[in-house]
Formats: structure tokens, sequence, C-alpha cells
């Protein structure tokens, strides 16, 4: 068997381990694997590689698309926020996520995140939203508290085989579940103006998604929302 060494060989090739769930890695090296790695999607949660199964399209890209479309309508008609698909994100030393959409107020307006100059996103996004299998997956154990933790103001998760969405925000420390109006509107406490029809959501009724939503854009609280970012940029 022969060993390389770096240190004697300046010219030897340097082998990269796979990637593989289970992993306990620091994130320097989560990094220099994932870089590597042939795999699409995977995340460092409290120190642990969680790599992401195929995704069936009824279970993930079907809620993912209607989703997007809502927050992507949003963003387009706010100045001063930005919006992204399955980043990676480093929250801290041991949690380096990819959540399915991130919402987040543009560093020049005030917002807590940044982009790094290799391109990765650093801090904690205002608005995380994941799709998740079920109530058991770990967006709702491990990951929900390491966003709250590092300070994600607002959290939404779509539980596809309860057919359920909850959005909580982040008051005092702790993720408290955000309630639905008398008409069946969750509204953002971070984004005034981003209201989510929750059954419209659920049934894929992206018509009257979009009308709750274009009600939010133009209420009172929408409009000073976008005064504030546009001073602040």
């Amino acid at each position: 068997m022969t060993t390389f060494s770096l240190d004697s060989n300046p010219t030897a090739v340097r082998h990269v381990p796979p990637l593989e769930s289970g992993d306990r890695l620091t994130r320097p090296e989560f990094e220099r694997r994932y870089a590597t790695a042939a795999v699409t999607k995977a995340e460092l949660i409290e120190g642990v590689v969680y790599v992401a199964s195929p995704l069936r399209f009824q279970h993930h890209a079907e809620p993912h698309s209607r989703i997007h479309g809502w927050v992507w309508t949003y963003q387009v008609m706010t100045p001063g926020l930005s919006l992204g698909i399955e980043p990676t994100v480093r929250l801290d030393l041991d949690n380096e996520p990819q959540p399915d959409i991130v919402l987040l107020v543009d560093e020049a307006a005030g917002g807590q995140t940044r982009v790094g100059e290799d391109g990765y996103l650093e801090g904690a996004p205002e608005l995380v939203i994941e799709i998740a299998a079920s109530s058991a997956a770990i967006d709702l154990g491990d990951k929900k508290q390491v966003y709250r933790r590092n300070g994600v103001a607002e959290y939404l998760v779509w539980q596809i085989f309860e057919n359920k969405i909850d959005w909580y925000s982040l008051i005092e420390g702790e993720y408290q579940p955000m309630a639905v109006d008398p008409e069946g509107i969750l509204r953002s406490q971070r984004f005034p103006g981003l209201w989510l029809a929750v059954e419209a959501m659920l049934s894929g009724n992206m018509a009257e998604v979009l009308r709750a939503l274009q009600a939010g854009l133009q209420s009172p609280e929408h409009q000073a929302f976008v005064a504030q970012c546009s001073n602040l940029k």
C-alpha cells in the first residue's frame, strides 16, 4: 500500500473522501468534500452531514415551484430584498444548511446576511422556507433549532404528508407559530405585505394565492416598508 504525503511530494494529488449522510465533520472539511462530491444538495446540521435523496415531483418539486412563485412575486415588488433557491448558508461552525428558499434584506438596506468573497451566504436570512416530507423531518427538529439559535427571523415549513403549512416568528429568542386571520391568511411580521392564503396554496389555487398577495402588496404597511428599505439603501 502506497501512502502519499503532501509534505514530501508536493505534486501528489490529495484524496478527498466522499460525502455521506451521518458523517461528523467540521465546516471547512464539509466544504472541502462537498466541492468534489457527486451530489446536488448536502447540509451540515449540528456537525452532522445530511445528503438529500432524489426529489419526487408531487412531494417536493411542485410545492417548491408554487411557494417560490408566491415569494418571488413579493420580492420583485419590494426593493431592497434578495431571493434565492437552495443557497449554501454559513450560519456557525457546525451548521451550513442549504434551505429550499431564502428571502433576505440586502446588506445595504440593513439586512443581517452578506455574500462572502467566495459567493456563499454568511449570516441568518430573515426568512427561510423548507419543503418537508412530514412533521418527522429534520426541518422541524434540529434544523429548526439551528435557525432559531442563529436568529432567522421567520421560518416557514410546508409538511407534505400532513398537507400543512407552519409559519414561525422569532419572538424573544423562541419560535412562536403565527395564526391565520379570519380570512385564512398568514401575514409575515418581518416582511409587511407578504400574505399567504394557506388553503389556496395547499390546494394549488395559485390565482387565489396571488389575489391575497396583491392585497398585501397594496396595504399601507407594505408601502411603508418599501419607503423604509428605499431610505436605507
